[in-house]
Order: C-alpha cells, then sequence, then structure tokens
C-alpha cells in the first residue's frame, strides 16, 4: 500500500466563512478532496478549529483558526508572481494599502488563474502573510472584481490575525461612493436586510429571508441629480455583493452594474455617462495598525470615468466630504 504524506495547513476564517459548515468550506478550498474524504479527516481528529475537535458539521465564524492535515495534493497551477502596476497608497514592514483598479479579480477563482491582485503582489513583495487561504496570501478582505478602491493586504502572520479580528470586532472602518439610478429621496439610512443566494440564479446574491445572513448597510445622500444619486455607504457587515444587492432591493441600482440592475433602467445607461464599468468605489479605509496601534486613515478619489460622470451630471464632489455616519 502506498503511503500517504499528510502536510498540516493553519488558516483563518475570513467573513465569507462565517455561518458555513465547516466540511462544505474546506471542500471549496482543497481541491481534489471529496466532501466525504474530508469528513473522513474530521472523524479522525486531523481537523482542529481553535486547536479542539469539531464535528463535520461545525458552523464557523470569521476568526476563527483552522488547522488540518490533509494529503498533499499537487496543485495543477502554480500561483505565479507577475509583473503587473500596483497603485500602492502605503507600505511598511507588515502591511500594505492599495487601490485596487477595476476589472481585476482580487485572486485566482474559477478559469482565471493569473492576472490577479495576487499575481501581482507576490512579484511585488514575494513575503506576504501565509496564514490565509493557499490562493490568497496577505489577502485579509476583498473587493469584487468591478469595484473599485482601497484594500489593505498583510506581509505578516500576526499582522494578518490581527486586522481579520479588527474587521471581525467591527474596528476596520470602509466607505464607499456609490452612484445610483433614480433620486433617493430620504437623507440616508440603515438597509437592513438578510443577503443569501439568488434561488433562481446561483451566480447572483439576493435579499432573501431563508439560509440568509444578517447584512446591515449604511448610506447617506451626497448630491441628487435629474435621474441619479451619488451615496456614501458604510458597510456594517461584510456580505458577498453586499451593497450591490442593497441598493438593487431599494430600487436604485449602481449604475453599470449589469449583474443587478432591475428592469426599469437601461443596461447601457453608464456607458451615456462616459462610465467604463459600475460605479462604485471604496474611497475610504481607517484601520488599527497592528503594530503601533495607531489609527490609520485613508482616501482615495474614484477612478477617472467615475469623476467625470460626477462632472458631466454637474456634482461638486470632493474626497474631503466629512463622515456623518
Amino acid at each position: 500500500m502506498n503511503e500517504i504524506h499528510l502536510k498540516e495547513k493553519q488558516f483563518i476564517v475570513e467573513e465569507d466563512g462565517h455561518g458555513k459548515r465547516i466540511d462544505l468550506y474546506l471542500a471549496e478550498l482543497m481541491e481534489g478532496l471529496t466532501r466525504s474524504q474530508l469528513q473522513r479527516l474530521i472523524a479522525e481528529k486531523k481537523v482542529l478549529v481553535n486547536e479542539g475537535k469539531v464535528k463535520a458539521n461545525l458552523k464557523l465564524k470569521a476568526g476563527d483558526m483552522i488547522t488540518y492535515q490533509s494529503p498533499a495534493v499537487p496543485e495543477t497551477t502554480p500561483l505565479l508572481p507577475e509583473n503587473i502596476a500596483l497603485e500602492i497608497i502605503y507600505e511598511d514592514d507588515g502591511l500594505i494599502v492599495l487601490n485596487k483598479p477595476r476589472g481585476m479579480l482580487v485572486y485566482p477563482a474559477g478559469a482565471q488563474k493569473t492576472g490577479t491582485l495576487v499575481n501581482g503582489l507576490l512579484y511585488h513583495c514575494p513575503g506576504l502573510s501565509e496564514i490565509g487561504e493557499k490562493h490568497r496570501p496577505g489577502i485579509v478582505h476583498r473587493l469584487d472584481k468591478e469595484t473599485t478602491g482601497l484594500m489593505v493586504v498583510a506581509k505578516k502572520d500576526k499582522i494578518h490575525t490581527d486586522l481579520v479580528r479588527q474587521f471581525k470586532e467591527g474596528l476596520v472602518q470602509k466607505e464607499y461612493l456609490a452612484l445610483v439610478h433614480g433620486v433617493v429621496s430620504e437623507p440616508g439610512g440603515i438597509i437592513d436586510a438578510p443577503i443569501g443566494r439568488d434561488l433562481k440564479n446561483r451566480q447572483r446574491m439576493a435579499v432573501i429571508f431563508k439560509n440568509s445572513k444578517e447584512a446591515l448597510t449604511k448610506y447617506q445622500v451626497l448630491e441628487r441629480f435629474l435621474d441619479y444619486t451619488l451615496l456614501r455607504c458604510q458597510l456594517e457587515t461584510g456580505r458577498m455583493h453586499q451593497i450591490r444587492v442593497h441598493l438593487a432591493y431599494l430600487q436604485h441600482p449602481v449604475v453599470g452594474d449589469a449583474k443587478y440592475l432591475t428592469p426599469a433602467f437601461p443596461k447601457d445607461q453608464g456607458k451615456e455617462l462616459g462610465l467604463e464599468g459600475q460605479a462604485l468605489h471604496a474611497f475610504s479605509l481607517s484601520l488599527i495598525h497592528p503594530d503601533s496601534q495607531e489609527r490609520l486613515n485613508f482616501t482615495v478619489n474614484p477612478p477617472q470615468d467615475f469623476l467625470a460622470a460626477l462632472h458631466f451630471l454637474g456634482s461638486g464632489f470632493s474626497e474631503t466630504f466629512e463622515p456623518e455616519f
């Protein structure tokens, strides 16, 4: 009988793993192993959560530490460094803050194995933290492919661990600018509506009240135009596509967001404003540096097409808007 070599791995569960069964979560991460094989590893006590033994139906929480032993499975496509231009806003020996461009995946997914932010980061900084998932070195949180703006990346394991804790405890503050269809009448509010997989289209998320997770988004009207509104949004939770889903739920979808655009608005309306994609930008990020304990605050303007669209609409936009949440 051939000997099976086991390799020990360890990582922290991020926000997108919160509430998932551990066997299902590991099945998403470990290519080449079936769910039954994973359940056997769990039954054999080769999977620990926070150093304790678990069962296959355990529901994970963001920030949980998973340690597991698995058969070494050869990677079909290695994660390779690529010389991709990155807009670094801040960098020290522990972390990087950058401005992600539109159209870039944060990490390899599906058929796309190259050209991602992770590929560019590995070229820029080979020493990223390894405590996360194997295809997400250094990645503490993410932005959708078509969303632009600020992200923080961890270089060291201890930095990664602390940043995950900060996200879990609400100590990281993220704010977005969103240009939406229609005129939002209220000055602002809180969208409190659970989000889960769309029952009719598994590629989409939706506001549903079964098999869903709590989701809260604060929003504030910055400017109103004839057929559009510029909003400032703040996430209280970190669900997939949260802002896009919540604003579409309000019947004010993000301009240029083809996935969640409601039938009331034409799909090409964003192009009429000169937009090259969806008008959603993570313009503000605030966190506590895990080493110095100093709060760091960053802002970055939206991309040029977003700014040009606002100018076309007669906006008086300034990146110095003071928080009012």
